[in-house]
């Protein structure tokens, strides 16, 4: 026989009304009952059947995920599955489904984000990505659709909600710990300058140099892919310079893997004749060769601050908007050294 609510109710000493807003999580139940319900929720096997909820209240309690276009290219980079780890978290506690877009093209993502909401099938969206002029953060703020970003907006700062590493301070404090090693020719390898936090992180390499009186090298700057195969290019490019740099500060740890394993086939020793300085500090940097040191972004926490906020925001539509910063930490390994001679 079907558990119903009436059930749960009268295990619980309760009306069923309160049953329905424990399920809703409605913040005028005391923990107490919550508890107690939760309790005979449990014992019963009672499961709440959210499709008939969704068409009640009118929300699906599903989150839309919009990734960078050419999703599968996403996947191939470490970044991805653990901030999406911690978005699923705060999304499981709450009981909230994660519904993902899959376009290929930037035209696909955006038709895919007005089917999400146009459909009713998320209550919200959380970008993973800031892009310059990005057509569905344009069409989330004209529609007045709870949204949140992972990254900074290049425009509109505070009328949108994002999550984000002060990305400008910690390229500079980085390329400030390369020139305190004794590298005047630091290399820049960033990905596409069409993202936010590469505008960022250059502008944050830039100030290093101007304050330390290093002259601005343009060859030494290289736009690639956040993949392997973007590092492989963008080193080849530069070690194939009349002056090539002593130090490379690489904006993705999968780019800098393809940066070394390119090194290590062109007999070139990281840190003895190149330094190299990452940011993401996944998981596998510390098993590369060598030990990569990178950048710890606190990634799991950008993607659970990112489901934390967007939830606040469809619960309470009148919230101002806000920006979270989450603490980043440099993690020393072998990949950099202090510079003992000159080219």
């Amino acid at each position: 026989m079907t558990v119903t609510i009436k059930d749960v109710a009268k295990l619980a000493n309760v009306a069923p009304s309160t049953v329905s807003r424990v399920i809703a999580n409605n913040p005028r139940i005391s923990e107490i009952t919550k508890r107690k319900v939760r309790e005979a929720m449990s014992e019963l096997g009672y499961h709440p059947n959210f499709n008939a909820r969704s068409l009640a209240n009118r929300q699906s309690h599903a989150i839309g995920l919009v990734m960078p276009a050419s999703a599968d290219k996403a996947f191939q980079n470490p970044f991805f599955p653990e901030v999406i780890r911690g978005i699923s978290t705060i999304l499981h506690e709450k009981e909230y489904a994660l519904y993902m877009s899959t376009g290929q093209t930037e035209a696909e993502t955006y038709e895919a984000v007005v089917r999400m909401v146009q459909g009713g099938r998320v209550d919200g969206i959380i970008l993973l990505y800031s892009s310059v002029d990005d057509q569905v953060m344009n069409y989330l703020m004209e529609k007045k659709f709870p949204f949140t970003l992972i990254g900074k907006p290049l425009k509109n700062e505070n009328l949108i909600t994002h999550i984000d590493n002060d990305n400008f301070r910690a390229a500079k404090e980085m390329t400030d710990y390369l020139l305190s090693l004794g590298h005047e020719k630091i290399g820049f390898v960033g990905g596409s300058s069409d993202l936010v936090v590469t505008i960022d992180r250059l502008l944050g390499y830039e100030k290093s140099l101007r304050i330390h009186q290093i002259p601005y090298r343009e060859p030494y700057i290289v736009h690639e892919e956040f993949l392997k195969e973007g590092g492989q290019e963008a080193i080849r490019k530069l070690m194939a310079l009349e002056e090539p740099p002593t130090a490379l500060l690489v904006m993705d740890d999968l780019m800098a893997f393809g940066v070394l394993s390119t090194l290590s086939e062109m007999q070139i020793s990281v840190p003895e004749d190149l330094s190299v300085l990452s940011f993401n500090n996944v998981m596998l940097a510390d098993f590369s060769t060598p030990a990569l040191t990178s950048v710890d972004i606190n990634i799991f926490q950008l993607g659970y601050e990112a489901g934390v906020c967007l939830l606040k925001l469809i619960h309470e539509p009148t919230l101002p908007p806000a920006r979270i910063t989450v603490p980043y930490q440099l993690v020393k390994r072998n990949s950099c050294m202090e510079l003992v001679h000159k080219r």
